[in-house]
């Protein structure tokens, strides 16, 4: 399936607060190197969603690698700080990645 189709399969499937919540991901940049359901430059969201989906301080330590970056968790390549975001969209973006299971 092609990108833009599997991107409306994809879209009729989620809720409007999860459309929402893509949208913020596309607006900070983060779908350049994440995709819902594939590895692109960093993991999917749905594998983070999976290795992290029995860790009660997920959201946090997620918002904070969001925030500030971090290496080493999914190979050599390092996800650069982005210090664009602000610690409520971070934690919303945080909460909406673990939701993607």
């Amino acid at each position: 399936m092609n990108k833009v189709l599997s991107a409306v399969v994809f879209s009729l499937f989620m809720t409007g607060s999860a459309m929402a919540d893509l949208a913020l991901a596309t607006s900070k940049n983060c779908m350049s190197c994440h995709a819902v359901e594939r590895k692109v430059l960093g993991p999917s969201f749905k594998d983070v969603a999976a290795k992290y989906k029995d860790n009660k301080d997920a959201v946090d330590m997620l918002a904070t690698k969001i925030m500030k970056g971090g290496s080493g968790v999914w190979g050599p390549v390092p996800m650069p700080a982005n210090t664009q975001v602000s610690d409520a969209d971070a934690k919303k973006l945080a909460t909406w990645v673990l939701s993607t299971k």
